[in-house]
């Protein structure tokens, strides 16, 4: 994966807070540092920003930069904001 950060679509994001706030246990898809796409089962415990990067801190503990997701619950993340 790049390192530089890119920023995740807004509507995207809000979505994703909306799922936190439901507690929704989520599918996730996302690509992990070598590339691979992986999947796990979990609510959203947290959305934060460090360092300009956001992340989001799955309930299982599992901490993700937003940028490396594929989709969340079969909704894919935009390409563009």
């Amino acid at each position: 994966m790049n390192n530089t950060y890119q920023p995740i679509n807004c509507d995207y994001y809000d979505r994703l807070e909306a799922w936190a706030t439901m507690r929704t246990i989520c599918l996730i898809r996302f690509r992990s540092e070598d590339g691979q796409t992986q999947e796990v089962s979990s609510r959203i415990a947290d959305l934060f920003v460090l360092d300009k990067v956001e992340y989001m801190r799955l309930e299982n503990g599992l901490v993700l930069r937003l940028d490396s997701l594929v989709d969340v619950n079969n909704i894919p993340l935009p390409t563009h904001c």
